[in-house]
């Protein structure tokens, strides 16, 4: 009896664990996945610039901000908000209930042709940092 209860409470423990280790690793790829879409919403701004014929940095000054994939611009500063999740598994500031994740967006000049672009996501004392250059290679 002993053998078969400790066999059990060993299976328990590694359930467990491999519970919380797929729990973790859903979330930090949900973060990746966010990280990666602040990249590309500054790529956009930068892109319909271009489609428009305006200068190819209008809308992307230096400092911290918060965008979501309904943005045309970065006009809000980043101020720590929580994104919000709706029922269709897309994260905004606007609708849907409180997620655990926060993103802020860094754009640093350098030069008059590239910007730095640093996508910070933090959740649960956790985060990921993604960086990219952004050119006006135009």
């Amino acid at each position: 009896m002993l053998v078969i209860t400790i066999g059990v409470l060993g299976s328990f423990t590694v359930i467990q664990r491999m519970i919380s280790y797929l729990h973790d690793s859903s979330l930090r790829l949900s973060a990746a996945y966010l990280a990666k879409e602040g990249i590309e919403i500054v790529r956009n701004i930068r892109d319909t610039n271009w489609l428009k014929g305006q200068a190819w940095n209008i809308g992307l000054a230096s400092g911290d901000w918060e965008a979501d994939y309904l943005s045309q611009s970065l006009d809000d500063n980043y101020d720590g908000d929580f994104l919000k999740i709706d029922s269709s598994g897309f994260y905004s500031y606007s609708s849907g209930t409180a997620a655990k994740f926060k993103r802020k967006i860094t754009i640093t000049p350098e030069g008059s042709d590239k910007l730095k672009v640093f996508v910070n996501v933090e959740w649960e004392g956790h985060n990921i940092l993604v960086q990219e250059n952004l050119y006006n290679w135009y």
